[in-house]
């Protein structure tokens, strides 16, 4: 009697992408259990053999707040909108901070998982995407100082800041475009890694420190637009009015920022597909000179 034949498994044949390929959805939904386990270590191990554990997520934004309110407020006396300076800042360095910290961490999670990339295959965009998903765990701590603060100043949030989510959106977005540009760029050169804090702090300076209201019309006209470039400009701009547009002494200083909003959300888009496009054409290298 002739053995049975075996049933062979159906051969998966993995190619790399061509051309200008898109995000792959399908291929990151079969691997959404992967994506969530990354996440989770992420946040686990960002802690991990801590003595303050997630109270970081508090004192980073905190002790920059009180440098830059006592710096920029007190002794340079840069405009804050009419609000107190600690909400004004603070305010800002909450997205801010969420942006930094996704960029950074982003941009150094393909060397970082150098052992994963070399054994397995799974969608290489998760690696990046996992560092800004993380981040919102931070965000949320970091939020919950911001709301004290306000109700210790008496102010109370308007309306308007159920359009929070879609701020914090355009901030992920712009950060996971550039965390995947400076992810694959990084595979390549390694000294990347000493770029990205220098350049995190460059944005920082051009993003929290002046804000749009300071740019008056009638001395930089339509060119004060030219901000909207910087996404994270609306980004901080958007959280401002829409938490503190009820509080008459911001509101009569400080206009609506739709517009400077539409510039950033153009600018994010084109930071996005730039940084998605460069990953996708080198992440067929990663695994060989990682």
């Amino acid at each position: 009697m002739s053995p049975q034949p075996s049933e062979e498994a159906p051969a998966l044949v993995i190619t790399p992408p061509r051309g200008w390929a898109g995000l792959g959805l399908r291929e990151l939904w079969h691997y959404r259990e992967l994506f969530g386990f990354l996440v989770w270590r992420d946040i686990k191990v960002m802690y991990k053999q801590t003595a303050l554990g997630a109270a970081w997520a508090i004192l980073v934004p905190l002790t920059q707040m009180v440098i830059f309110a006592f710096i920029f407020g007190e002794v340079a006396n840069l405009p804050t909108d009419g609000l107190p300076a600690p909400v004004f800042y603070y305010a800002a360095l909450l997205p801010w901070t969420y942006f930094a910290q996704s960029v950074t961490m982003g941009s150094n999670s393909l060397v970082g998982s150098a052992n994963l990339l070399t054994k397995i295959y799974f969608p290489r965009l998760i690696l990046p995407a996992s560092a800004c998903i993380m981040n919102l765990v931070n965000f949320a701590i970091a939020f919950a100082i911001l709301a004290l603060l306000m109700a210790w100043h008496g102010l109370a949030p308007s309306g308007s800041a159920l359009l929070l989510p879609l701020l914090l959106l355009m901030a992920l977005v712009t950060a996971l475009g550039a965390s995947l540009f400076l992810a694959a760029l990084n595979v390549k050169y390694r000294d990347v890694r000493f770029a990205v804090p220098f350049l995190v702090q460059v944005w920082m300076y051009l993003s929290v420190l002046l804000p749009f209201s300071a740019l008056t019309p009638e001395r930089f006209g339509a060119w004060r637009y030219l901000c909207g470039l910087n996404p994270m400009a609306g980004v901080i701009e958007g959280f401002r009015w829409c938490l503190f547009r009820t509080d008459e002494a911001f509101a009569a200083r400080a206009e609506a920022p739709w517009p400077l909003i539409a510039i950033g959300a153009v600018s994010m888009a084109a930071i996005f597909a730039l940084g998605l496009v460069y990953f996708r054409r080198t992440e067929r290298m990663f695994a060989d000179i990682v």
